[in-house]
């Protein structure tokens, strides 16, 4: 289980987060919206260890982060908005190079397994080449290969075809359900919230998501002070 008690964080005298507390149980597939500048990706960067909070504590499998974050990361997966992948190296290419970066070994056969089932197919081909869809496939096949327990994703499906965003949501579910892993990310794709997660958490002041979440029977919760 991710546990987050009371989290702040503060830039200055400037105040992005305040007081958020959530949970998200194994099996979970999470979704965190909000209006721009709310503090989802403050927030997931926080998940990440990618930043430290101002107050409060994240807490993983009964684990604290404070004191821990080494630890912490092998545990954790992280795709940010931006894509993390080289052009001018084919997908296997691709994957083999950050495979040896990775606390979990695999073969070749296991990356392009990790592949296959997103549906990226174009194993030998550039990844200058692929589609917007393809690229994020692969972003998010390379962040899986340690086998994380929790799966942070900022806006996934941002810029790709509806079809590819299908399989993304459906691929997230289906390692949430039969591997349990936990995961949690944002988009601004409401019916794409509402179609793929079991839950989701609105962030920052503006009523309109959580308001429209609500009238779609969608089990949402506000995280409040932020």
């Amino acid at each position: 289980m991710l546990q987050v008690d009371n989290l702040e964080k503060n830039y200055k005298q400037k105040k992005v987060l305040s007081d958020v507390s959530f949970q998200i149980e194994q099996g979970e597939v999470v979704g965190l919206v909000g209006e721009n500048g709310a503090g989802k990706s403050t927030l997931l960067n926080i998940l990440a260890t990618v930043i430290k909070p101002s107050a409060g504590q994240v807490i993983l499998d009964g684990m604290p982060y404070k004191g821990n974050q080494n630890a912490m990361r092998r545990h954790i997966g992280y795709v940010p908005q931006e894509l993390s992948i080289w052009e001018d190296l084919t997908v296997e290419e691709n994957m083999l190079f950050f495979e040896k970066l990775s606390w979990t070994k695999r073969t070749k056969e296991q990356c392009r397994e990790l592949c296959l089932n997103m549906q990226l197919t174009q194993w030998e081909e550039k990844v200058s080449s692929l589609s917007g869809g393809m690229k994020r496939k692969l972003n998010m096949a390379i962040s899986l290969l340690h086998d994380p327990k929790l799966l942070l994703l900022d806006e996934p499906t941002v810029g790709i075809d509806l079809k590819s965003k299908n399989e993304i949501g459906k691929y997230l579910v289906d390692i949430a359900k039969n591997d349990g892993k936990m995961v949690l990310y944002t988009s601004h794709d409401m019916n794409e919230i509402a179609t793929f997660c079991d839950r989701v958490y609105v962030i920052g002041q503006d009523p309109f998501y959580l308001n429209l979440l609500k009238a779609n029977d969608v089990d949402v919760e506000h995280l409040a002070g932020c």
